[in-house]
């Protein structure tokens, strides 16, 4: 399972689209296998689906995302969890232990 999780500095990033880099955690049985960080491509709509895609992630984490985002990433069958706060270590601590959920959407470009 690969985690591709929006980030700013060691924090999840509030807006998927905007954030510097993305956070990519591999997680095997319950454990982390390997971390790397891999800087965000300029944004521009329906690019970063396909990019994460390509960078094997199965789901990715931020702090918001707006619904079309969401589709497009569901149309590559990677699952989006947004809403979420936090250092990458928690986000990626409360993902292997089953808790990690989406909260209220942070983003707030697109509603």
């Amino acid at each position: 399972m690969r985690l591709a999780i929006a980030t700013e500095g060691n924090m999840v990033s509030a807006h998927f689209g905007h954030c510097a880099s993305y956070t990519l955690v591999d997680v095997e049985d319950g454990a982390v296998k390997t971390t790397n960080a891999i800087s965000a491509p300029a944004h521009q709509p329906g690019v970063l689906p396909g990019f994460l895609a390509e960078h094997g992630a199965n789901v990715v984490v931020a702090g918001g995302m707006g619904p079309r985002a969401q589709d497009l990433f569901a149309s590559h069958g990677i699952e989006v969890i947004s809403g979420v706060v936090g250092s990458i270590d928690q986000v990626v601590e409360a993902f292997i232990a089953g808790t990690l959920t989406s909260g209220e959407n942070l983003c707030d470009s697109h509603h």
